[in-house]
């Protein structure tokens, strides 16, 4: 085979026409052999000559799309240094754009030493493990895009759908079974019109950078069904391509990018940079750590042979190594360039905010992406903590990026169960000026949600005070035990009318909360069908029926999906419920109302005491459409209904006296979660008494 000394850059396999340029990083490899397979597993290996930059690179030109590889890298076996190389483990490229499949662990061991005992990483095992290893793919990267761009959905119209790419159709009917559970099913007819139906603008999907299962799950016969273990950053996972998995999977993907761009769904990553399916110093060896552990992962600055953990998975990846921070980007980068993303939600983001062991708000990775012009131009979701010490960073991000506001979750989820202020509450419906105002972020800084892939399901939320867990075979001792849930009197499945009603009053109280809050809302796929989990709040393991949704609905589920999809286009039909600007309390565009007052049940302004009464589970909104300082795409003012919410979150009915005849002389019944099928016939003139239910929320649109 011809071989030709070939560019340093790109890094990965790149295809040119005639042939194909491989380049890899490695700073303390001693000496790199690339793998070449056929059909039949035949290895052939060619040593890589060239080292430029610590790069080692080769042109082979008889080499093109559909060729099989991997590397096998030489150098020192001395973990205590902190070096970990085997030439005897076959390794995944850090760049490699397709992955053939799964790690067959009954094929060969992974592991780069002979397990037994605490001291057994430090000699290395001979064996070799290429049949367990699955094979790198070089792909075509043409596609016709035919004239696609990225949507660049303002924030403030933006909902979020978070979704499972495989849970979403395997069981939708409307389906074809030979798509169920892949990225052309999530494409398909059927589900984009779910999507368009509901009314969100983006899907935030679980990860699928190409996913290495955990060997202990295989053992149990379970794997890692939301896929935080990420062993190819720029590789789509092989396993939801429905068209193959040599190269196949990438043009499908791109595919279902396409589809949802012309529905007009923005296509937002959850991305897991902050750590590898590689595990601590006794986990397999697949890429990262035999490519050249030292410079990809960090490690105890006086202990090498360990790993530091900030993410509950056994190592942290190295940002702050600049060809570490360049996979980061390089993999951003390709996902919005060639893939067509238009944002990334990141998992776990300060374990990357760390610098050498605090959170910095001015580490290299923030910079890096602040500069960047194409990265600094998409949607930046921070999931701002990790599990290390000062991880928990709400409100800490910075300008350009919005977060997962963990403290709106827990705060609504508090409230409708009679355990959080009206105070906390205020705050948080109007977009948590406290966490965000301050350095110059905006409402939309705050990703708002009620629940999320990781918890409970919002029908699990009403229905169980407790995990129930046992399906993962760890004992129940898996998950968190904060839910902040309320079973509303029994645990788990009744047949009881009373509680059954409560439940599904307390569901469209928390999606009425979500969507008429201001900021940006997220709701967790399947929570409009009342998708449940049967209690299981840490399902990441449960590639079944559990997770999976399921598209046979009752005249429940109809109801709630009925009600989900009247209140996001209400949301949308209002910008009053999404401005792009906090609340200030006054008027400041001459309406002569302020743009917000709250008030007391009598229909009096809330006092200092009334706001300091811990007690308090009653309170008032006026939302003032004429003072929005916004407009429209042409520079017209953006002028809106005016609106009232009542919330009662207490577990006996209330009465209400409405405002004051300057805030509106007549009201009329928008939307109640007590009466979800009440209509805009009822209306109320100002200052008259109107009963809301016990935990309730009553929206009224001002009529006159």
């Amino acid at each position: 085979m011809r071989v030709w000394p070939g560019q340093p850059f790109p890094l990965g396999p790149t295809w040119d026409g005639e042939g194909t340029n491989f380049s890899i990083f490695s700073e303390n490899a001693d000496r790199v052999e690339l793998c070449l397979f056929d059909e039949h597993d035949h290895e052939t290996r060619i040593p890589l000559a060239e080292r430029t930059a610590f790069n080692w690179h080769c042109y082979l030109p008889d080499v093109g799309p559909g060729q099989r590889y991997a590397y096998r890298v030489h150098g020192r076996w001395a973990p205590e240094e902190g070096h970990r190389f085997n030439a005897a483990k076959l390794l995944i490229d850090p760049y490699a754009k397709s992955i053939e499949g799964p790690i067959r662990f009954d094929a060969a061991s992974t592991l780069p030493y002979v397990p037994g005992g605490d001291d057994a990483d430090l000699k290395p095992d001979g064996a070799d493990d290429a049949a367990a290893i699955p094979k790198c793919v070089v792909i075509d990267p043409a596609f016709d895009w035919e004239g696609d761009t990225l949507l660049h959905t303002p924030w403030h119209e933006t909902v979020i759908y978070e979704v499972h790419v495989k849970g979403f159709t395997k069981r939708h009917p409307g389906v074809r079974e030979d798509l169920r559970g892949t990225y052309a099913g999530l494409a398909s007819e059927d589900a984009i019109a779910h999507l368009r139906g509901l009314g969100v603008t983006a899907v935030e999907l679980l990860p699928v950078h190409h996913i290495a299962d955990e060997q202990h799950l295989v053992g149990k016969g379970l794997t890692n069904y939301w896929g935080y273990s990420s062993i190819g950053f720029l590789a789509p996972h092989a396993l939801y391509s429905a068209t193959g998995v040599r190269g196949e999977q990438v043009r499908e993907f791109k595919g279902m990018v396409k589809a949802l761009h012309r529905a007009g769904i923005e296509v937002i990553l959850d991305v897991v940079y902050n750590h590898t399916a590689e595990g601590n110093h006794l986990g397999p060896m697949l890429g990262f750590k035999g490519v050249d552990n030292a410079s990809y992962y960090r490690l105890v600055p006086d202990q090498r042979r360990f790993y530091m953990d900030f993410t509950g998975t056994g190592n942290s990846l190295n940002p702050v190594h600049p060809s570490v921070l360049r996979l980061i980007m390089d993999s951003l980068r390709y996902f919005v360039i060639d893939c067509h993303v238009d944002g990334f939600r990141f998992d776990l983001a300060s374990a990357l905010a760390r610098e050498f062991y605090d959170v910095d708000r001015l580490s290299a990775f923030f910079d890096t992406i602040h500069q960047d012009p194409v990265l600094s131009q998409v949607k930046l979701i921070a999931e701002p903590w990790d599990v290390g010490p000062g991880g928990y960073q709400v409100g800490n991000f910075p300008i350009l990026w919005t977060e997962w506001n963990g403290m709106y979750r827990d705060c609504i989820r508090d409230f409708w169960r009679g355990n959080s202020t009206v105070a906390e509450l205020a705050q948080r419906v109007t977009g948590s000026s406290d966490l965000y105002q301050s350095d110059g972020r905006r409402p939309f800084a705050s990703i708002n949600f009620v629940t999320a892939h990781d918890g409970f399901t919002l029908a699990d939320l009403v229905s169980y005070d407790g995990k129930h867990n046992d399906a993962n075979l760890e004992g129940n001792r898996d998950g968190t035990d904060d839910n902040r849930s309320w079973n509303c009197g029994a645990e788990g499945p009744t047949d009881d009318p009373a509680i059954t009603a409560v439940r599904e009053r307390q569901r469209r109280n928390f999606l009425s909360t979500l969507l008429l809050s201001q900021g940006v809302p997220m709701l967790l796929g399947g929570d409009e069908l009342a998708r449940t989990q049967h209690g299981n709040n840490n399902a990441y393991c449960q590639d079944n029926e559990l997770s999976w949704f399921d598209w046979e609905l009752g005249e429940q589920e109809r109801r709630l999906l009925e009600f989900t999809r009247r209140l996001i286009g209400l949301r949308r039909a209002h910008p009053v419920f999404r401005r792009p600007q906090f609340l200030t309390g006054e008027s400041r565009l001459g309406s002569g109302l302020p743009d917000s007052w709250w008030f007391r049940m009598d229909g009096r302004k809330m006092t200092r005491r009334d706001w300091a009464d811990g007690g308090l589970r009653t309170i008032g909104l006026f939302l003032n459409g004429n003072e929005i300082p916004d407009h429209t795409r042409d520079g017209e003012r953006l002028e809106d209904d005016s609106f009232v919410v009542l919330f009662n979150s207490r577990q006996e009915p209330v009465t209400f006296l409405l405002p004051p005849r300057r805030f509106g002389a007549r009201w009329q019944l928008e939307l109640s979660t007590a009466e979800p099928d009440a209509g805009p016939e009822q209306s109320w003139p100002a200052r008259a008494e109107l009963p809301v239910e016990a935990l309730a929320v009553t929206l009224l649109r001002r009529a006159g």
